[in-house]
């Protein structure tokens, strides 16, 4: 015979307490002297009482939840992160909770709103979309949030990105190195940290290289497949298409792919790729693509790292934490001599 659910009015019973007293107690609405307090404690470890451990967390001063913020999961570089992350909360204690916003400001703003409810007790926020000031305005007065990926300009809050100024120098420099001249640099929206940063890491390794910066071989879209595509179409049609191309997102790069294919071309025949990311199926397709890895992995960790250390108030610093880059070369580039 399964043995009985334990329930509230079990857990009153022993305490020698009415059923309400224990629920105010347990949803922290109520003060009660430090012994009744204890009756009550001991009353649920004797019983091993599980109902409502949201309201238990919460009389202790906390939910014990961590909440990842994303803008998607299907992109294997966010899922990496949460992997990561979830491994990390775990290990102090913590469950974490992935809220998917797919970009829609108001469910962005609906889990930033979850720490006035206290349902999670910090978040890790990332958004892959320029913000017009309203995403701000929810930021601002919130503590215990960590930004992770992308900024939110003007947000007073510590942040965790990689180093995308020398993630563009090294994909720019590895072009470079095969004797490419005319290189072009696709991004996602102009307006974002990330793609400015990466873009300057471009400007600088050609500046660098004594090489000239031209600005119709440099295109901002989206982050997406589909502006990867769009972009060959464009950067084909120049009087002087570009022998190579710095795609700002290994996503981006799958579309600069398909591009080729669809002008009958391929890389690196025709056109050597890098990408960004060194997400998993960077060296699963054809041809295994060249790429910076940013370690999606670290950037998760760290930011749970640093959220638990505002929890634990031993650092309330607005701190910016830049995850080191590593240059990975495969064959989506072809010395410029080799090529037709």
């Amino acid at each position: 015979m399964a043995n009985k659910r334990v329930v509230l009015s079990d857990v009153a019973r022993l305490a020698g307490l009415s059923k309400a007293t224990v629920s105010r107690y347990l949803n922290n609405s109520i003060v009660l002297p430090q012994q009744t307090t204890q009756r009550i404690e001991d009353a649920i470890s004797t019983l091993n009482y599980r109902g409502n451990s949201l309201a238990r967390r919460l009389s202790k001063g906390g939910s014990e939840t961590i909440g990842l913020v994303l803008p998607e999961i299907s992109n294997p570089f966010f899922a990496e992160l949460a992997e990561a992350a979830e491994a990390a909360a775990s290990a102090h204690q913590y469950s974490l909770v992935l809220c998917v916003t797919r970009n829609n400001l108001e469910k962005e703003s609906q889990f930033i709103r979850w720490l006035d409810t206290r349902q999670v007790d910090g978040l890790l926020f990332a958004t892959n979309k320029p913000d017009d000031g309203r995403l701000l305005a929810e930021l601002q007065g919130q503590s215990n949030i960590v930004l992770i990926d992308e900024d939110v300009p003007g947000a007073e809050v510590p942040k965790v990105f990689a180093d995308n100024v020398a993630g563009g120098q090294l994909a720019t420099r590895q072009l470079i190195d095969a004797g490419h001249r005319r290189i072009a640099y696709v991004g996602g929206p102009d307006a974002l940290m990330s793609v400015r940063e990466r873009r300057e890491g471009f400007r600088q390794a050609l500046e660098q290289a004594g090489l000239a910066y031209h600005s119709e071989l440099v295109l901002c879209g989206d982050y997406t497949r589909e502006f990867g595509q769009t972009a060959i179409d464009r950067l084909l049609a120049l009087p002087e298409p570009p022998t190579a191309i710095f795609a700002g997102s290994d996503y981006l790069a799958l579309g600069l792919l398909d591009g080729l294919r669809a002008h009958q071309l391929s890389a690196p025949k025709d056109m050597s790729i890098v990408g960004f990311d060194d997400a998993n199926y960077a060296e699963l397709i054809t041809p295994r693509l060249s790429t910076i890895r940013q370690d999606a992995g670290q950037l998760g960790r760290t930011a749970v790292e640093l959220l638990i250390r505002m929890l634990k108030e031993e650092t309330q610093e607005n701190c910016v934490a830049r995850i080191p880059v590593q240059s990975i070369k495969r064959e989506s580039i072809a010395p410029l001599a080799n090529a037709r």
